[in-house]
């Protein structure tokens, strides 16, 4: 095959392992064979109207068989995936349309309110009629293009510290090294079957999990939400072996009335990254004989960089383990001189699956790097075992519930309110989602400001997890004699009190 990018796995699979299940969606079973043939009529169908080579596709809806052939169907054609969060809102996901240069947009039927770009000239919503028309009415013929591992393959938007999301660029060899790296971490094997969860437009359980089990030869039960009852039984009915989560989602799980009782005897891995895993969390697994595999990464990596295992999970707890097997890993300090084991300094890292850089954004795709090393931007110590501990956020980013929020863009669309002079966005500890967004508001002279006036303002201008759940109201904001914000004076006064 002329085609050595992810385009090629669904027939470079069937020719080895076709009536083998691929996907599971809603009862429906899709067998290799069946996942290359609706991939590559996918892609003549897009070829038809219009899509090439470099070419933007991009794609929103919940998870669903169609993610997964949009993807292979744009690399069988050398095009561009872009998976959308279907969290976003229409402003959020217009940006993004637009910043991709998107000339086709898949999207979940009945959702007509969804913005178009400016170079958007295909629509097609996917799960209905007029998706599967457009597949059975396209021919069945091989296509080779021939795409390399150096070319692009998916551009994943991340947010950014400026306050918009940033595109990282993801070659097929990007995302290919990341499924190696998981595939010898984690010893997958042919026999898995996967429980799919968590959203595909997320680097985790795209790159972490849904690829490198296809790429084995396992098999994905797709949903298209997590809801803990569903999931005990999910679990049980098709014998799921292996799942990610983030550590909300398995804290669900064990609050459900059914998890003392649910048969999870099939499970034999459990993944879990994107916040920390709370010791409590991972006693509750370990009581019902299950423990878990943490990591680390980001987006810009594929995401895999680093990974606790079993063995280690618990004297090395807390940990975020040690680097992917094809990946290198160090923590350093201002200098880029390598910190001493104990001493707190930056994760840097590099390795075949880090992206070359960000999308349209060539000036903070160099100051991204470092003689080749990614900043990553998150402060680490590392033991003496060479273990990583991540121990604080230097770019201020508060993970909910799985979910990177920036205080910068919630600052940015609360001081568009009228009433707002300053205001200041921190992480405060939250049960359920593990840290949720407080904001700090100056009112301007004359005005008063009040949760239940802010929080309905910032609907429909930030997706919903986004906007803080609490609002404290200040008469002012501590900042240096420059004027520059005071980010840990800000949460030493208006933070979590003991």
């Amino acid at each position: 095959m002329r085609n050595e990018g992810l385009g090629s796995w669904p027939a470079r699979r069937a020719r080895k392992t076709p009536h083998r299940t691929a996907l599971i969606h809603d009862g429906v079973r899709y067998s290799y064979a069946a996942l290359h043939e609706r991939a590559t009529r996918l892609a003549h169908a897009l070829h038809a109207r219009g899509v090439r080579r470099g070419d933007r596709v991009a794609y929103v809806s919940p998870n669903h068989p169609s993610y997964l052939e949009t993807l292979f169907a744009a690399g069988l054609l050398g095009a561009v995936f872009v998976p959308l969060n279907t969290r976003l809102s229409t402003p959020e996901l217009a940006y993004q349309l637009t910043d991709s240069g998107a000339c086709a947009l898949l999207h979940e039927a009945g959702r007509a309110e969804l913005p178009d770009g400016p170079g958007v000239r295909l629509r097609l919503p996917v799960g209905g009629t007029e998706y599967e028309d457009a597949l059975a009415a396209a021919p069945a013929d091989v296509l080779d293009e021939p795409v390399g591992p150096d070319d692009l393959c998916l551009i994943m938007y991340t947010s950014g510290t400026t306050g918009r999301p940033k595109g990282a660029m993801l070659t097929h060899g990007n995302i290919t090294w990341n499924a190696v790296n998981v595939l010898v971490d984690e010893d997958l094997t042919t026999d898995e079957v996967a429980l799919v969860n968590a959203p595909l437009f997320h680097t985790a359980g795209l790159n972490m999990l849904t690829l490198p089990v296809l790429l084995k030869g396992g098999a994905c039960v797709l949903v298209g939400s997590f809801h803990p009852t569903r999931t005990l039984e999910l679990i049980e009915r098709h014998r799921v072996t292996v799942m990610f989560g983030v550590p909300t989602m398995f804290e669900l799980l064990t609050r459900e009335a059914g998890w003392a009782t649910a048969d999870l005897t099939s499970l034999r891995l459990l993944t879990c990254g994107g916040a920390p895993v709370p010791t409590r969390l991972i006693s509750a697994y370990q009581d019902r004989g299950l423990t878990f595999l943490q990591g680390y990464g980001m987006t810009e990596a594929s995401p895999g960089t680093l990974f606790l295992d079993a063995e280690h999970a618990l004297s090395k707890a807390g940990s975020a383990g040690v680097p992917h097997f094809f990946s290198d890993v160090r923590v350093v300090r201002p200098d880029l001189s390598q910190a001493e084991p104990g001493e707190t300094g930056e994760v840097v890292v590099r390795g075949p699956h880090v992206m070359p850089g960000y999308w349209g954004l060539p000036e903070e795709s160099a100051a991204a790097f470092t003689e080749g090393w990614l900043h990553t931007g998150d402060a680490a110590r590392v033991d003496t075992d060479g273990y990583v501990t991540i121990v604080d956020r230097l770019k201020d980013m508060i993970v909910s519930g799985g979910e990177n929020i920036y205080p910068a863009e919630v600052e940015d669309a609360l001081l568009a309110h009228p009433d707002v002079a300053e205001c200041a966005v921190i992480g405060v500890p939250d049960a359920t989602w593990g840290e949720v967004g407080r904001a700090v508001v100056v009112p301007r002279e004359g005005s008063a400001v009040s949760r239940e006036t802010l929080l309905p303002f910032l609907t429909g201008r930030l997706a919903k997890y986004k906007i803080p759940k609490s609002v404290v109201v200040a008469t002012e904001l501590p900042r240096t004699a420059s004027g520059k914000l005071r980010k840990p004076e800000v949460r030493r006064l208006y933070g979590p009190r003991p």
